[in-house]
């Protein structure tokens, strides 16, 4: 797509990265326009971000080391920095194939420059119910602004859904409002499934994930719905939560959870690396009622050495290799 996907991609990888520290329940207008069928819905609260040490930390990272936000925020004036305050996603239609569905921003859009912009760089303008959607030449995927604080993107037919939905009232179940609501007012980044799990197919390219489609066996067909979420502060904690058939299925997800995690703990034993017992350390496992829950704590300060040595492994791997001549 033209400019306008490059501004969505760069806005949603900063979000997705940075989280926040305060977290507030969901837009309820964004997520109004959600899909009633959505299987998967996320969030990301960037408000706060700019007053996280870890926020801020990643903000610095993604200044330095992306060249394309920085032309995002020359070519246009959007820094998501400071002119995104909320995304919100989500998608009916998780397997095999293109993905769909859509990602919806709330921020301070100059509408007028950014479709010049786009349109300049090839984007393909139609106007439907009334609003512009910027598209890529292929007229595949696409951008609309709603006004110039709400943007949503996605698929071509899901951008137009989502339009409709402004007037028909369609929307989520309030079962389903009152779990997105308990996670985004609790949690800085978040992510709830409204079925199970393993009826969830990763769409293809992404890595596989134990529990998911075809590769769920066993206890892991006993979880019927999945939530998660990121709290950042001193201590970042990470929380997990699957809700079982029952209590008995329940214990027994976590009884093999933590017999993984003790494996694991017995080959990482002669391992001197801080953070990696850290990690460990700062990982628990409990069964209540039917609920599984589990949560990762780990310090600030750790969290960040990890980047780093993550982002370390990443250029040696993408470093060429020179052959010294004797």
């Amino acid at each position: 797509m033209g400019m306008n996907a490059r501004i969505l991609t760069t806005a949603t990888l900063f979000a997705t990265l940075a989280g926040v520290l305060t977290a507030k329940a969901a837009d309820s207008q964004m997520l109004s326009l959600v899909m009633p069928d959505a299987k998967v819905i996320a969030g990301v609260n960037v408000d706060s971000a700019k007053s996280s040490t870890f926020g801020i930390y990643l903000i610095a990272q993604i200044q330095a080391n992306a060249t394309a936000f920085q032309q995002l925020v020359t070519l246009t004036g959007f820094d998501p920095t400071r002119d995104l305050h909320e995304i919100l996603a989500a998608t009916s239609a998780v397997g095999a194939g293109a993905p769909t569905g859509i990602a919806l921003a709330r921020g301070n859009f100059d509408v007028a420059k950014i479709t010049a912009l786009a349109t300049l760089g090839g984007a393909l303008t139609e106007t439907y119910g009334g609003v512009t959607i910027i598209e890529d030449p292929k007229q595949t995927n696409g951008a609309a602004f709603l006004d110039a604080t709400l943007v949503v993107a996605g698929d071509i037919p899901s951008v137009k859904a989502a339009i409709d939905r402004q007037h028909s009232g369609q929307s989520l179940s309030s079962s389903v409002v009152t779990l997105v609501n308990q996670w985004s007012g609790t949690e800085d980044a978040w992510v709830v499934t409204t079925v199970p799990p393993y009826t969830l197919t990763p769409p293809s390219g992404v890595p596989t994930v134990p529990g998911l489609g075809a590769n769920a066996q066993g206890i892991f067909q006993k979880i019927l719905g999945a939530a998660a979420g990121v709290k950042l502060g001193t201590t970042v904690v990470t929380t997990v939560q699957a809700t079982a058939d029952n209590a008995e299925d329940a214990t027994t997800l976590a009884s093999t959870l933590q017999l993984l995690v003790n494996i694991a703990q017995m080959q990482t034993g002669t391992n001197t690396d801080p953070n990696v017992t850290a990690l460990l350390q700062g990982l628990s496992i409990s069964a209540k009622g039917t609920l599984l829950n589990i949560a990762v704590s780990l310090p600030e300060a750790q969290l960040q050495q990890l980047v780093n040595q993550a982002h370390k492994t990443t250029q040696n791997a993408v470093r060429p290799h020179v052959i010294r001549k004797k």
